[in-house]
């Protein structure tokens, strides 16, 4: 607690002696842009496990990811996750070494048995956390598949190993894919009262390395096979009376979605091939339970910083010219961001917190995401998990530890609450010029505006630079009495950890290497 009050009087009188502003915010309320409709992340390769551990454990880790409250001095327990996304299973644990993926925590359960029938008791420690995520407030629920259950694939397994670049999916069985996804839905939600609002059927189905491998479950697929199995998914859907909306198509690279990359033309164009009524034999836009919107992955596209811009422009671009929506739906760290030394190594600092705060900056600004969720909620030695876990040799317990990378995101995701509008931000320099995308500067000070629907403003600034900057931030609205701040930063204990309060217009510090969350106060 001392260090608290020291460290809010040290902000206090930091803010008031600063020097006149350098950057002008000002939030342009009469320019509404994309509507947000959630923040998430997913169970993958490890809520498996990690979801029969002691209930202890698994509490921490739920309130970590999806807690709202606060604590008794106003610093929140969580990042406050709306959407949890979960892994159904293609049945590989069941296979084990025979289905040669070789890591228990890349193996998946399946809820269909061999002879046809369902056993709802699988996936358990998964189907814990849809519990404990909904307990806490979480809203949304997306279920997604790397592969249809063994039992219908080409080559027996959920991996794509020793086939072409085709969906691994038995011509017979394509019907039965369909029929197993609706009883899927239905058998989750009355074994555990949890529904499934969307469902995301195929996961980058496009990538360039056509799922060679056995690593994990997963399978390519062509835009025609894609279409005919939404189709069919969609008749299905209608005839059980679900009303689970359909988000295709997971890309693996923006570049597939706008173009082709690395790939022939069975994969690439996959706006225009299933949102333009002339592409026949691939379109989806008027299937009903498809959403209005397709979801891609950040993977690849993150470096060079004038690559990180442009392509998410190009995407923007075909996005409103074929009137599509768009959710990032799923990154982590990978070899090509070199700025922060690859994928390897678990990353607890504001070095990787930072570098993915400026993806999400891009993601919403850029190509306009209205949703965005990454990879997987807890991961090993390697940067793709918001929490480490340490398990013990025989996986039944162990430790986990957060990151600046977990409370970054919940700087976001925290605050700025499902059906919050972005809004336009005018930049203006100390002599009142307007800076021509003064939002975003990829080095410096990045900067986004929201507000809820309880009338609250968001406002969340990144300062990517090695010096502490200044700024003023303002918006038309006269029950705004003053702004608090949460700020997250390489300090210990500095997570979304509440600052001294602003005046309106008064002048703000962020320190070096932080990101600051301010929300109004109202009169």
């Amino acid at each position: 607690m001392r260090y608290k009050v020291l460290l809010l009087a040290l902000v206090a009188i930091t803010t008031s002696c600063s020097p006149q502003a350098d950057i002008n915010y000002r939030i342009v309320a009469e320019q509404p842009l994309q509507v947000m409709e959630h923040f998430g992340a997913s169970d993958a390769w490890s809520m498996h496990i990690i979801g029969q551990w002691p209930q202890e454990r698994q509490n921490q880790v739920a309130d970590w990811l999806f807690s709202t409250e606060n604590d008794a001095n106003g610093k929140p327990k969580g990042i406050g996750l709306s959407l949890w996304r979960f892994n159904v299973g293609a049945g590989s644990t069941e296979q084990g070494e025979a289905s040669q993926i070789g890591s228990l925590w890349m193996r998946t359960e399946c809820f269909l048995k061999p002879d046809g029938s369902y056993d709802w008791d699988k996936q358990p420690g998964q189907r814990n956390f849809l519990r404990l995520a909904k307990e806490r407030g979480v809203s949304k629920f997306l279920a997604f598949l790397n592969s249809p259950p063994v039992y219908y694939t080409q080559n027996g397994l959920a991996t794509n190993t020793g086939r072409d670049g085709t969906l691994n999916l038995k011509e017979e069985h394509y019907e039965d894919f369909a029929r197993f996804l609706a009883n899927m839905i239905k058998g989750v939600e009355k074994k555990d009262g949890i529904k499934f609002d969307y469902l995301s059927p195929f996961n980058e189905p496009d990538g360039h390395w056509n799922w060679i491998g056995p690593k994990q479950e997963g399978t390519p697929a062509t835009k025609k096979e894609i279409a005919r199995a939404v189709r069919l998914i969609s008749k299905e859907f209608v005839k059980e009376g679900i009303d689970t909306e359909i988000a295709i198509c997971e890309a693996s690279d923006y570049r597939c979605m706008f173009a082709t990359h690395m790939t022939n033309h069975e994969r690439g164009y996959e706006i225009q091939s299933f949102f333009c009524p002339d592409s026949v034999d691939t379109y989806l836009g008027n299937t009903p339970k498809v959403l209005p919107l397709i979801s891609g992955h950040s993977y690849w596209t993150t470096t060079p910083l004038n690559m990180l811009r442009d392509y998410r422009r190009q995407l923007r671009d075909t996005l409103d010219k074929y009137k599509v929506g768009f959710w990032q739906t799923e990154t982590c760290i990978m070899g090509n961001d070199e700025e922060i030394g690859g994928g390897h190594g678990f990353d607890h600092t504001m070095k990787t917190a930072l570098y993915v705060a400026r993806i999400i900056h891009h993601d919403i600004v850029y190509a306009g995401a209205r949703s965005w969720q990454w990879w997987r909620a807890i991961g090993g030695d390697y940067k793709d998990g918001l929490i480490r876990e340490y398990a013990n040799p025989d996986l039944r317990d162990g430790k986990v530890k957060d990151s600046k990378l977990m409370w970054v995101l919940g700087n976001y995701s925290r605050f700025i609450r499902p059906g919050a509008v972005r809004m336009s931000i005018q930049t203006t320099d100390k002599n009142g010029q307007v800076i021509p995308e003064g939002d975003t500067d990829q080095k410096g000070l990045m900067c986004t505006a929201y507000r809820n629907t309880n009338g609250q403003w968001v406002i969340v600034v990144i300062n990517y630079a090695e010096q502490e900057q200044n700024f003023t931030f303002n918006v038309d609205d006269s029950k705004v009495k003053s702004w608090q701040g949460y700020r997250t930063s390489d300090i210990a204990g500095e997570d979304l950890l509440p600052i001294h309060k602003l005046k309106k217009g008064q002048l703000a510090v962020i320190p070096a290497r932080s990101v600051i969350t301010f929300i109004s106060v109202q009169k």
